[in-house]
């Protein structure tokens, strides 16, 4: 899930930034309008983050520019003016949810998985495939059954290739959906997270390989076994 928190205060962008992170998130950060206008159309969030009192574009003008596209991202507009009318009035801009500051992050983050599951293009909150079953609110994954001791990016590229549903995912791919823009492209981060996640997952393997091309899921038990390589 790749998050864009548009905050001016920097130290509370960071935090919050950071804290959905620790929950396997991949998330930018824009100080003002301009920046954020930018990397909505380099990027595609599932949600933005958006603090209501902006420099350079004002939050309500760039929520009214969200919500104008086609494949829009879901917003959880935020503000220190809290009283209904001003909550009404950043509903009535286009916001999907809205939060006042200040804010409990535990709140923050039910909130933001919420939206991204009510986004048109989302699936059911459990994702289920080749034998594993994964809750990104429990932060749960079971194969078979087993639970699965996953660290905060194996659980997420778990999820991304599951979300996927059997496509293949490219490395720059899963860089932008499981890490962030600050992610090196040349590094071999994917390669060794997908060793890992590999290795939890036991036998028989579910993670093809296909080379120049990307990773995917695929079922032992339905004798799709297209990829051409099963090293990480």
């Amino acid at each position: 899930m790749r998050i864009l928190v548009v905050e001016d205060a920097r130290a509370l962008a960071d935090v919050v930034a950071e804290g959905l992170r620790d929950q396997g998130m991949a998330v930018d950060v824009a100080h003002d309008g301009l920046a954020a206008a930018a990397k909505l159309d380099l990027n595609a969030y599932e949600v933005v983050v958006l603090d209501r009192d902006l420099p350079g574009i004002h939050g309500d003008t760039l929520c009214r520019m969200i919500t104008d596209r086609d494949d829009r991202a879901m917003v959880l507009m935020l503000t220190a003016a809290a009283s209904p009318g001003d909550r009404v009035s950043g509903l009535t801009l286009g916001a999907d949810d809205y939060l006042p500051k200040p804010f409990h992050f535990p709140e923050l983050v039910l909130r933001v998985r919420a939206l991204a599951r009510r986004r048109p293009a989302a699936r059911a909150r459990t994702l289920r495939g080749a034998g594993i079953e994964l809750d990104p609110v429990p932060r749960t994954a079971t194969r078979d059954g087993r639970g699965l001791d996953l660290s905060v990016k194996e659980f997420a590229l778990l999820e991304a290739l599951l979300l996927a549903d059997g496509a293949y995912l490219s490395t720059e791919e899963l860089l932008e959906r499981v890490w962030d823009e600050n992610a090196n492209p040349f590094t071999n981060t994917v390669t060794v997270t997908i060793g890992r996640l590999r290795r939890k997952l036991g036998d028989p393997p579910v993670i093809a390989t296909m080379p120049g091309v990307g990773y995917r899921l695929t079922d032992p038990g339905s004798g799709d076994r297209r990829s051409s390589s099963e090293g990480p």
